[in-house]
């Protein structure tokens, strides 16, 4: 069995690009559902009727995507290989009432999204992105990506505690950014820019979900450029090679005896409970419809569950080279070190042996390294939407994805090789 190439800059150089055109969810879903588009999926609409011919589709709702590609003779009861994964990262996103401001400035009123590592948006320069919904229901995105936002940091005069005390920020009060300088505040001013940014009619926009981002592109780091530096990493990654290995096995001629499924959700960063998180019935309902249109039962439907895997693909913690005591003792996992196999016996990771030897099957296949992540014993584990994933659908499911340092920071750190290591392994997974 031959390895893969050590580093294919084309892969990397285009995850970087899906990175930067994906300043929100809905933004990623879109790039998701062109790359798929080029590979030959079509859109189909959840009001419409669906067929059971063979062919790629794929499902939009919101911030999430569900995409699958059914081979020829495939039957009613052939099971799903699905890799799941999650379109959302934390940030700083635009309240109800967004204008707001104090001394002459010009701030734009903003709420805490998931868990984001909060000095880190400081003092960044800031763009704005999102969804604007108009007053006929439909939607249209807009991503300012220019600097337009700041979070100004309090000068260490004003703050002298700050070098033996740390920095202590308070949500409400210290993380509003501004956009500008006046004391004459209008409802309705940010809005109105950003009609005018998406060339739209004054007054046409009835709704929002909007959100910062940092405008800095990524980028190659390192003496040897065997680093990447960049934003949402956490879960984009994983969202762009699932997407890529998806259009590999739609297009290889391979013989295919399962259904290969993408499904990325929005709100894994908030606990997944939407009618676009991994704890909704979105994902459920589409592959129910793709098995009874293809004439199936309920009895297909339980014998296609009953043979599913999923692998729930989600960035996961490098050892950090000054907080290595953090880690567990003997679970090392380093940059470039290949994909993480993610274990924890509480069930915050889904993995057991069985699936295990699923992914360790996948990375052979693929000439791929393998390695495994567990948590230190005194520290609380995070987890992902694989639990949910395997409890609501009754799937097997296999945690796994690429170890990166600064989790959940505006600018997030992984290997230049990790991104195509992971997408080999679960192109192997799909096609096996």
């Amino acid at each position: 069995m031959s390895a893969p190439a050590r580093f294919d800059r084309g892969h990397t150089d285009d995850l970087m690009s899906f990175l930067a055109t994906s300043p929100s969810p809905y933004h990623a879903v879109a790039n998701t559902a062109e790359r798929l588009e080029k590979a030959g999926f079509r859109q189909v609409a959840e009001t419409d009727a669906w067929d059971g011919s063979s062919g790629g589709r794929y499902v939009l709702r919101g911030g999430a995507i569900v995409a699958w590609y059914v081979p020829e003779g495939a039957q009613p009861h052939t099971p799903f290989r699905i890799i799941g994964a999650h379109t959302d990262s934390p940030n700083l996103r635009v309240k109800p009432q967004p204008d707001a401001g104090a001394h002459g400035w010009r701030q734009v009123a903003v709420e805490i999204y998931g868990g984001p590592l909060l000095n880190s948006w400081l003092d960044r320069d800031l763009g704005l992105a999102g969804r604007l919904t108009l007053r006929d229901g439909s939607t249209v995105l807009v991503n300012v990506d220019r600097p337009l936002l700041r979070v100004p940091q309090l000068a260490i005069h004003l703050d002298r505690s700050v070098s033996s005390e740390g920095l202590k920020l308070d949500k409400q009060r210290h993380l509003q950014p501004v956009w500008g300088l006046g004391d004459d505040l209008r409802d309705g001013e940010l809005i109105a820019f950003l009609e005018v940014e998406a060339g739209l009619t004054a007054g046409s926009v009835a709704g929002w979900d909007l959100m910062t981002h940092s405008v800095e592109p990524p980028a190659y780091l390192g003496r040897d450029r065997e680093l990447v530096a960049g934003p949402r990493m956490d879960n984009l990654l994983s969202v762009h090679a699932g997407a890529a290995a998806l259009a590999s096995a739609a297009t290889s001629g391979a013989p295919l005896t399962h259904i290969p499924v993408l499904a990325a959700f929005d709100h894994e960063e908030n606990g997944s409970q939407s009618d676009t998180g991994a704890d909704g019935p979105l994902l459920g309902t589409v592959l129910e419809r793709s098995v009874f249109a293809r004439g199936g039962s309920y009895e297909d439907r339980a014998r296609s569950f009953a043979g599913t895997v999923c692998l729930s693909s989600d960035t996961g913690h490098a050892v950090h080279p000054n907080y290595a005591e953090r880690h567990d003792p003997t679970h090392h996992p380093r940059v470039n070190g290949g994909p993480i196999l993610k274990v924890n016996v509480n069930n915050r990771y889904a993995t057991d042996g069985s699936g295990r030897a699923v992914f360790a099957g996948a990375c052979e296949k693929a000439g791929v390294p393998l390695q495994t992540f567990v948590s230190n014993n005194s520290m609380p584990c995070g987890t992902t939407i694989g639990p949910i994933t395997a409890a609501r659908h009754g799937i097997r499911t296999v945690d796994i994805g690429v170890a990166i340092l600064s989790m959940h920071s505006v600018r997030e750190l992984c290997g230049a090789d990790d991104p195509f290591l992971l997408a080999n392994a679960l192109t192997a997974f799909l096609e096996d």
